[in-house]
């Protein structure tokens, strides 16, 4: 079997794939990638053929962290993903006439690699790194950070934000699908109930008790998250005492949060010890780290077998690879998705949350301090995570739809 793999230009949304791939590729399929430009060599050394995207795709960055509501982040951030969609349609076709996949799998948020697919009427899938768009079995809204409310409120709650929400599919949504089926010549759709499920198959890395319930469709395969590191030049020297070990992550992708590493930095060294990853942030700007370790990018699983807690932005990746090591989390929401991030982590009672707008070292630190004893629920994410079969059984739903 030979398997095509797209991606949009992120490393949050190539890591969750490695799994899958990494796993098909141990059973002999011929994996070919095609991904950000940083990340080739990353995929190429793991032993998975790797090429970049357009660099027309990647040109088209992200502006959503300049915006501070979070209505005005997300029609950012589809906006993006809109004007991305034109150029991932001749992008892809190149790629398919190059390797000539019996299956594609395509990232969520590459809507022109999406309607390419369906007009070829390929053996495809999606692979969902992040939350699903829509409401969970309860009415739970997605995109503005709520948990389950029960009756009699939640009901009413839950109507009124989904009306909320049903304004932005129309507005923001369904504009950014309909531009990828634009360029791929396909007919737009009306509504954002048609653009949801349309693959034989969605690979979705979370699971319950994470997620909230669900009434997923037979195409929708939750497997957790994947736990794959890009192979590391050096290792990581971790400062030798008995204090806590607390990993602080940054975006993988820029989202001007390093008020989350300062804040960690200044208010955590006394009482923890810290290995800071920076990512889009220099280093340099968070002044003397004393004797914290800090780097722009370090493999996170050798540091996860030894932390206490996470601290982070809420962004899927780190939270739920966290979890996955029953390591509890300290979000501190920054934009995007990461609001039902932080509340999916409170509802499940394995972290805590500190908010964009409150950070504060002495804040951090309570919260750090109250994440401590949510090891229990932590643990319970994790057992769940395991429960799905993860890579293993997305390699096979892979297969079978080849």
């Amino acid at each position: 079997m030979r398997i095509l793999a797209y991606t949009s230009p992120a490393r949050g949304h190539l890591t969750p794939m490695m799994g899958p791939l990494l796993e098909l590729h141990r059973r002999g399929t011929e994996v070919h990638v095609r991904t950000l430009a940083a990340s080739v060599d990353g995929v190429r050394a793991a032993g998975l053929e790797a090429a970049p995207i357009s660099p027309a795709i990647e040109a088209v960055v992200h502006d959503d962290h300049e915006a501070h509501v979070q209505i005005t982040s997300g029609e950012r951030s589809f906006r993006t993903l809109r004007r991305r969609a034109a150029h991932e349609v001749p992008d892809l076709e190149a790629a398919l006439a190059e390797v000539g996949p019996d299956v594609l799998i395509v990232d969520s948020t590459t809507f022109g690699a999406k309607a390419l697919a369906e007009r070829e009427g390929l053996r495809w899938a999606v692979s969902q790194p992040s939350l699903l768009e829509e409401p969970a079995a309860d009415g739970t809204p997605f995109g503005l950070g709520v948990r389950p409310l029960g009756p009699p409120l939640g009901p009413l709650r839950d109507r009124a934000l989904g009306l909320l929400g049903a304004g932005f599919d129309r507005r923001s949504r369904l504009p950014a699908v309909n531009a990828g089926r634009r360029a791929a010549g396909l007919p737009p759709l009306a509504r954002a109930a048609e653009f949801r499920h349309r693959a034989p198959l969605t690979i979705y890395y979370t699971a319950e008790p994470f997620d909230y319930p669900r009434n997923l469709p037979p195409s929708v395969v939750m497997v957790g998250p994947s736990l794959w590191d890009p192979a590391a030049e050096t290792s990581v020297d971790l400062p030798a005492d008995d204090r806590p070990l607390v990993l602080v992550g940054c975006s993988s992708e820029f989202q001007d949060d390093g008020a989350i590493a300062a804040a960690a930095l200044a208010g955590l060294r006394d009482r923890y010890r810290l290995v800071v990853t920076t990512a889009g942030v220099d280093p340099a700007t968070l002044g003397d780290p004393g004797d914290a370790v800090v780097a722009r990018f370090l493999p996170h699983v050798p540091i996860l077998r030894q932390a206490d807690v996470v601290v982070c932005h809420g962004g899927m990746g780190i939270t739920q690879k966290a979890l996955a090591f029953g390591v509890p989390v300290c979000v501190v929401p920054w934009g995007r998705d990461q609001l039902d991030v932080a509340a999916h982590v409170l509802h499940a009672g394995c972290g805590t949350r500190v908010g964009r707008r409150r950070l504060s070292p002495a804040r951090l630190t309570a919260a750090v301090d109250q994440a401590l004893a949510c090891h229990a629920g932590a643990a319970r994410v994790k057992a769940g995570f395991e429960s799905t079969g993860g890579a293993a059984t997305a390699a096979d739903r892979l297969e079978a739809l080849a």
